[in-house]
């Protein structure tokens, strides 16, 4: 699926950044505190990423999908991303909750643009393997989840779902 002129353009970012070098570094390390932090800071780091316009917007998303007004959460997910296209944890707020509703493919395609923005966005890595293994295609949800492992190795939820993946390949 090719990503639409919304996300052409859009660029990398951050990755060779030496705050986030060490956080993806703290990912790996054997201390569970360690990596426990380096999570919540890369959390933070990507919902403030647009400030606190953007923050707000997310709550404001998440409580419409607490509230289950589930259209209203999207439309203005998709007004976010139409004014902020570069704003990765848009499209994954807004992959999340196509997930929800089983829009595996519209999900997908969400999660690939947050790849693409931040190759190292292991929520997106993990929710591109969810959506392929919803779809029944094994291989690529292995592949997904190793790609999330890679980033973050001690996440065994992703060793789970491969050795789930592994035992439905045909």
């Amino acid at each position: 699926m090719e990503i639409d002129a919304r996300a052409n353009g859009l660029i990398q970012r951050d990755f060779m950044e030496p705050a986030v070098e060490r956080l993806l570094a703290d990912l790996k390390d054997d201390d569970e505190v360690v990596r426990d932090r380096a999570t919540a800071d890369l959390w933070h780091r990507w919902f403030h990423e647009k400030g606190i316009v953007g923050l707000d917007t997310l709550q404001h998303s998440q409580h419409l999908v607490d509230s289950e007004d589930l259209d209203a959460a999207e439309t203005l997910l998709s007004d976010l991303i139409a004014d902020l296209p570069d704003f990765a944890e848009a499209w994954n707020r807004r992959a999340t909750l196509r997930y929800m509703q089983s829009r595996y493919r519209q999900s997908l395609y969400d999660c690939r643009v947050v790849v693409r923005l931040i190759p190292y966005h292991f929520g997106a890595l993990h929710g591109m393997g969810l959506c392929h293994a919803a779809l029944g295609d094994f291989r690529e949800a292995i592949h997904a989840f190793s790609r999330a492992l890679e980033i973050q190795p001690h996440a065994q939820i992703n060793r789970v779902l491969m050795l789930e993946c592994t035992a439905r390949l045909n």
